[in-house]
């Protein structure tokens, strides 16, 4: 039994940190025609200095990987978007009679929400046509955040959630 709680506890854990990410992209797209890319000359990341350095050296290194390479004339460039929110805790309060007969009887239930509210980190990666400004691959990650992690930490999350981020693209052909 003490097992069985143990790998329930991890496993819920383990739930909590996942990294949530949504794919979109243009199906009529060859993606083998995008083998360089930049950033946006004006990208406005909502990041801090310190975390767009480490996202954006996460995202080069994967696309390196890929065979995708810097260029000063590239073929796609990348947006990113970044948005801090709270989810809303989900507290209820529930009301109940019932009766049989003689009996009657009722209750109350009510979800109190345990701990502090997790805040949200949402980062959204676009990879637009340079030469039509058209999007063509979009993902957006969902995952939590902690403010004051450190440096180590943050740099891990942030290569993870790139890491999977990237990992569907380009996407497999069907």
């Amino acid at each position: 039994m003490r097992r069985f709680v143990v790998i329930i506890s991890i496993l819920l854990l383990s739930a909590c940190q996942a990294v949530k990410v949504y794919y979109d992209y243009d199906k009529e797209t060859d993606f083998s025609n995008y083998t360089t890319y930049n950033y946006y000359p004006d990208i406005q990341t909502g990041l801090s200095q310190l975390d767009e350095r480490r996202l954006f050296d996460a995202i080069d290194s994967e696309l390196q990987l890929k065979g995708i390479r810097f260029s000063e004339d590239p073929d796609f460039l990348i947006d990113v978007k970044t948005r801090f929110f709270r989810p809303q805790q989900t507290s209820n309060v529930g009301v109940g009679v019932g009766g049989n007969g003689r009996n009657m009887g009722g209750g109350v239930s009510i979800g109190i929400p345990v701990g502090q509210p997790n805040e949200k980190r949402e980062i959204r990666f676009d990879f637009v046509y340079s030469k039509k400004d058209l999007l063509f691959w979009d993902a957006v990650s969902e995952s939590n955040f902690k403010e004051n992690t450190g440096p180590e930490k943050r740099e891990e999350i942030i290569r993870k959630v790139v890491a999977k981020v990237l990992s569907k693209y380009p996407p497999k052909a069907k």
